[in-house]
């Protein structure tokens, strides 16, 4: 199972210094928990404000990963909101991209005019079977898919259910579920085809070592 951490510094209590100081000691505790994905989802700040948090982030998840994969990289990747630039300037692993963002194969092309020698990781935002096969065809390295079920804070938001869930899974790219995930619905995403979950609340507002205990075991 594929674990996806959104962030939102704004759930944080306290002044601006505080959040992010918050934020950075949870993207640190998921880090440690071996969580696959973390996205740096702060779209509020100015591009400067953006690429001091990035490059503090990706400090943060290089010092804590106690993993290494095959190739010798930190098994937690770090991908930015929409940013492909922010991402190159501070050393990211890769972005992840609006539904109505440029393609996943622009942001490669992007990556190798700046001489990244490593390949962008690229995930994309879908609300639909046909936005998971588009982004299938554009070269997206996985979906997330949303919103799955219903978001008490966004009761307006049309959720998709199980059934959107699995016909979304039917396309050849991974999709991971995101929108009103908890520890008792994740199986019901797994089972629908899923190949993880992705979720701010879930993770910020929990202990992730419980969390991630109970999704994978």
């Amino acid at each position: 199972m594929l674990l996806y951490y959104i962030t939102d510094r704004t759930q944080f209590p306290g002044d601006e210094n505080a959040r992010q100081r918050a934020l950075l000691a949870k993207i640190a505790e998921a880090t440690r928990c071996s969580v696959d994905l973390i996205q740096l989802r702060e779209k509020d700040l100015p591009t400067r404000e953006l690429e001091a948090l990035a490059r503090m982030a990706l400090r943060v998840v290089r010092e804590n990963s106690l993993l290494e994969t095959e190739n010798r990289e930190p098994a937690t990747r770090l991908l930015i909101n929409s940013r492909s630039d922010v991402a190159i300037a501070c050393g990211a692993d890769g972005v992840h991209l609006r539904s109505n963002d440029i393609s996943p194969s622009e942001v490669r092309r992007i990556w190798a005019q700046a001489g990244h020698s490593a390949r962008a990781l690229v995930s994309v935002s879908c609300h639909s079977a046909a936005d998971v096969a588009r982004a299938a065809s554009e070269g997206a390295d996985f979906a997330v898919f949303a919103p799955v079920f219903e978001k008490k804070d966004v009761p307006q938001a049309n959720p998709a259910g199980l059934d959107g869930l699995r016909e979304a899974c039917r396309q050849k790219v991974p999709v991971l579920a995101l929108g009103g995930i908890t520890r008792k619905n994740a199986r019901a995403c797994l089972d629908a085809g899923a190949a993880g979950i992705a979720a701010i609340r879930l993770f910020q507002e929990n202990d992730i070592a419980e969390v991630v205990r109970h999704l994978r075991g």
